[in-house]
């Protein structure tokens, strides 16, 4: 219906629906360490107002490189999210670092709240482990159980790799049975051309020394066997 206006206009604003909250997950008494869920509405959510609760379940992790004397010791603590309900999660919420090298104290620290921040903000925080993966030293990496790593960063994203792995936030890759046949038939095949002495193997596994490096799984177990290459640890193969 048009309406007429007679009096000088001295001012206007635009008049909209006010927006509908989304639900926050947290209602009534349910928190972050204790009491049990009642229903979709209730499902805790991880974010970053969630409070800390008085205890963690924490797994801490050893990193000992060539490059340093002294190990680090990484410590990832999870949180419980609708404990004792259908909708239990563990997720990350917060990672130290420790060790007895003092040289790297500053980037460390920074690097221990910086990923705490991301995991307390919740969503997916599998992507820090590209992230920290993409790091490379300038010095060049090093060769760790056959396995190359281009830096101390590279393997902390390693860690978190392997802890979000056990909580389930990242899917474990597992050769199905046909790829462990096929590499079960090369290995027996390698051994029994070459006849491998214990002298001539590496530390990582029953890799030849001259075996090359791994696209896929960084790892020093690329040979050459009827025309293609051939890793022996993931099973990547490539002819021609």
């Amino acid at each position: 219906m048009a309406t007429k206006i007679d009096k000088k206009i001295t001012g206007y604003e635009v008049v909209q629906e006010e927006p509908k909250r989304p639900d926050s997950g947290v209602q009534g008494n349910t928190g972050a360490a204790g009491g049990k869920t009642s229903g979709a509405a209730n499902v805790v959510h991880m974010h970053e107002k969630l409070e800390r609760p008085e205890m963690l379940l924490g797994s801490t992790y050893k990193i000992k490189t060539p490059l340093t004397e002294h190990a680090l010791y990484v410590t990832i603590n999870d949180i419980v999210l609708n404990p004792d309900s259908p909708h239990e999660k563990r997720r990350p919420f917060e990672i130290f670092i420790n060790s007895k090298n003092m040289d790297h104290f500053q980037w460390v620290v920074a690097l221990t709240r910086v990923i705490s921040a991301v995991f307390r903000k919740g969503g997916d925080v599998t992507f820090l482990v590209e992230e920290l993966r993409s790091v490379f030293d300038p010095r060049g990496g090093y060769f760790k159980k056959g396995r190359y790593t281009p830096s101390l960063v590279a393997e902390m994203g390693d860690v978190i790799e392997r802890h979000l792995k056990m909580i389930g936030l990242i899917p474990a890759e597992e050769l199905d049975e046909h790829q462990r046949k096929f590499l079960a038939e090369k290995r027996a095949a390698l051994a029994n051309a070459s006849a491998l002495t214990e002298a001539g193997r590496n530390d990582a596994c029953d890799f030849p020394p001259d075996a090359q490096l791994c696209n896929k799984c960084s790892t020093k177990a690329v040979i050459k066997m009827d025309g293609c290459m051939t890793c022996l640890n993931c099973g990547e193969s490539k002819c021609g």
